[in-house]
């Protein structure tokens, strides 16, 4: 079974988690969903770098650190630190053997800007 995320920004994120939990509660399949208070946070979090280690994890199944920074063509420790931060958000996953992987085939990117 492929697994997929959509990224939002969403300031009102208490709100949207609300409204997110009672459509869960009558049945409704959500999907995973990882959502940024404002459009600072969200680049701040997902840089370039992060963004390529994604890319470079999507559909390559398990990979050590060595084996993605080769990939990458990075520094093993920067991207170490990298790693780290998209666990964390939960955009890639650590495995029983310490290898990392992006359980994610697709990543739908939904923003909006609205006039003020």
């Amino acid at each position: 079974m492929s697994r997929n995320i959509t990224i939002t920004i969403e300031p009102d994120w208490k709100g949207q988690l609300a409204k997110n939990a009672k459509q869960a509660f009558i049945g409704k399949k959500l999907g995973e969903k990882l959502s940024f208070a404002s459009p600072e946070l969200f680049f701040s979090k997902l840089t370039a770098n992060r963004w390529a280690l994604v890319n470079a994890l999507q559909g390559s199944g398990e990979m050590g650190v060595r084996e993605v920074a080769r990939k990458v063509e990075r520094d093993v420790r920067r991207v170490h630190d990298d790693l780290q931060v998209l666990l964390e958000l939960g955009l890639i996953e650590k495995t029983a053997e310490g290898k990392v992987l992006c359980p994610y085939a697709d990543i739908h990117m939904d923003m909006h800007m609205r006039a003020a």
